[in-house]
């Protein structure tokens, strides 16, 4: 049952390897390149966004490059094993696998043009206690997974939003305290006269 369970989750993540946009990245015009950057040194996610990015029509910057270029900041990413389900003997048998990431991307000037936000994605899978080198392996198969799902979920939430701002959904940057309507000061009401005495 495991081998077949292992089999089944290979071939789907060889169906789904490719990430390709229906059409061309959208980035903002002055856009000139996108450097990925990432708190981990050796960053899977991170060399699957670059491969991403340059498939669907970005220029990227390598990572020592002065040039001033957009950033895609990877700030986090965590793991986690959640137990869903347990045998007679109360040991696990099955999980969730836990995937989190934190991003944000920023335009040549170093302002926002996706805010930082969290995508978190799962996966379930069986460990029977007894046969730990299987788990093992269907986990990091898991694991590939999930990057090349995560890699395309940050693609997508990229495009949309420069897509929204494009079509005018969204203001092309958020507002300064310079840009912001100014009100007239509310002037506090003049104290009665306090009359003196003898007059």
């Amino acid at each position: 049952m495991t081998r077949f369970l292992l089999a089944l989750v290979l071939t789907a993540s060889l169906a789904g390897c490719g990430f390709h946009l229906r059409n061309k990245l959208m980035l903002p015009a002055d856009t000139a390149a996108v450097k990925v950057v990432s708190t981990a040194p050796y960053s899977e996610l991170a060399k699957l966004l670059r491969r991403g990015l340059q498939s669907s029509g970005a220029q990227i910057a390598e990572s020592d490059d002065t040039a001033k270029a957009a950033q895609l900041q990877v700030l986090s990413e965590r793991w986690g094993d959640l137990p869903i389900a347990i045998d007679a003997q109360g040991r696990a048998q099955e999980y969730s696998l836990r995937y989190a990431v934190i991003f944000i991307f920023r335009r040549e000037d170093g302002s926002e043009l996706v805010p930082q936000q969290v995508i978190e994605l799962s996966r379930d899978y069986v460990s029977p206690p007894t046969d730990a080198t299987g788990t093992t392996t269907e986990r990091e198969i898991l694991a590939d997974e999930l990057r090349r799902e995560m890699s395309a979920s940050i693609m997508r939430r990229i495009d949309s939003v420069v897509r929204a701002e494009m079509e005018g959904r969204i203001p092309a940057k958020p507002a300064t305290p310079d840009s912001l309507p100014v009100e007239p000061a509310v002037q506090p009401p003049a104290a009665p006269a306090t009359p003196i005495p003898g007059h």
